[in-house]
């Protein structure tokens, strides 16, 4: 079986996260299956540079708009989904069910067929309905991964953080890397 992963990219700051994510997994050959909000894919130029024409070919880009991609149904079968970074805007659609954009859709079957989703909210401060919204998918099976980087590695740059908190996302699917040191005691 194909290995494929779906990556949510929405408008909150830290769409290099995302970045660092995709370009790990294509090296690695697996299949990403992308959907972009508009406002991040705004944001990914603005913050990074980066334009969509620039990613590998085993990135495949699906517009949030089509509804009738095979992200939308559970019958396509992926290893499951990271929503990175994930605005409040899409938390709050993943966790009311609206599935009206590809990206809270294609969340929503992940969350159904049983597949790992994972939520990495990057903004802040938290207010208690941002909270709840990630209680709720947390109860319905989503795990919530705030972007915060650990300092045990001892980071040296900034790619060093970035590359603690992709690792722990792809720690989430049991995909093995090298991306942090792994703690191993004192």
């Amino acid at each position: 079986m194909t290995k494929r992963l779906i990556i949510g990219l929405t408008g909150a700051s830290g769409s290099i996260y995302a970045l660092t994510l995709i370009n790990v997994l294509a090296a690695m050959e697996w299949e990403v299956e992308l959907v972009m909000s508009p406002t991040g894919e705004k944001v990914l130029a603005y913050e990074t540079g980066f334009e969509r024409a620039a990613f590998p070919e085993n990135v495949h880009i699906h517009e949030n708009t089509n509804l009738f991609s095979s992200l939308a149904s559970g019958s396509y079968r992926t290893e499951g989904m990271a929503v990175i970074p994930c605005s409040m805007n899409t938390l709050g659609l993943m966790a009311t069910g609206t599935g009206d954009q590809l990206l809270a859709r294609a969340a929503q079957v992940s969350l159904k067929e049983r597949r790992p989703l994972v939520v990495v909210p990057r903004e802040m401060p938290y207010n208690i309905i941002h909270l709840e919204n990630m209680l709720r998918l947390a109860r319905a099976g989503a795990t919530i991964m705030p972007a915060s980087p650990g300092f045990y590695h001892q980071p040296k740059e900034m790619q060093d953080l970035i590359d603690h908190v992709a690792g722990k996302v792809l720690d989430q699917f049991g995909i093995e890397h090298t991306l942090y040191r792994r703690w191993s005691g004192l």
